[in-house]
């Protein structure tokens, strides 16, 4: 036996099975017991990973959704599965049979959905809701807009809009997550504008793209990609 990978006479057994036993190790409480992914034999062909994860107790049904769901999505930018094939198994255990370094620990508090804290951010924004919107900001927010200087307060973002159009309403088409390496986890956000110029004419269908940042749980950053000044340049 290798003594650097006790796991090696495991893994070649499965790899004789077919299976597949990566070791990987997630941060703090939150650890990868074992990914593994067997190519199961049908006529579609495929794999099917199964994801076991140890937590200690402390995290609610909707957090565990959360993150059964990013899990899923993150084994499938790697493996070639489909989101039906994939199990997730959370194994929780309480803080009393957990030590490291010789004291028991408590499970962090999870982390407030960066999808959802966005889109409350922006509906605050198209109601003017300044006092909410701030709330939602962190350290060293920062916007930037096509034509603009960054800008660090909302007060500036509303003065700078002011003289381009009255008021502007954003359709949503999609909110999506994208996890990343540095600690900032990113959201987009695309869909259309519709509002109107300073004069009082309409204007519809302007297509947008905005990117936060969300560290620590609060938005330090967003920027933001739209066709208005293409839109009101044509005759």
């Amino acid at each position: 036996m290798n003594p650097s990978n006790p796991f090696q006479p495991y893994k070649e057994f499965f790899q004789k099975q077919e299976i597949y036993l990566p070791k990987i190790k997630l941060f703090d409480l939150c650890t990868f017991n074992y990914l593994y992914y067997k190519k199961y034999r049908s006529d579609a062909g495929g794999f099917m990973p199964i994801i076991e994860i140890h937590v200690l107790q402390g995290y609610d049904a909707a957090q565990k959704t959360r993150l059964c769901k990013a899990l899923t999505n993150a084994a499938r930018t790697v493996i070639p599965a489909t989101p039906d094939a994939v199990t997730v198994m959370i194994k929780e255990m309480p803080a009393t049979d957990y030590m490291r370094g010789g004291q028991h620990r408590s499970p962090a508090p999870a982390l407030p959905d960066a999808p959802s804290m966005v889109a409350r951010y922006l509906r605050a924004m198209e109601q003017r809701d300044i006092v909410t919107a701030r709330t939602l900001l962190g350290d060293g927010f920062t916007m930037h807009f096509p034509g603009a200087a960054p800008m660090t307060e909302l007060d500036d973002l509303l003065e700078w809009a002011a003289p381009r159009y009255r008021f502007v309403k954003k359709t949503i088409r999609s909110i999506d997550l994208a996890p990343g390496d540095g600690p900032a986890t990113v959201v987009y956000c695309h869909g259309t504008l519709s509002g109107e110029w300073p004069d009082g004419t309409a204007f519809s269908d302007i297509r947008f793209i905005d990117r936060f940042e969300v560290t620590d749980g609060f938005i330090t950053r967003q920027d933001v990609w739209n066709d208005i000044a293409e839109t009101k340049a044509q005759p």
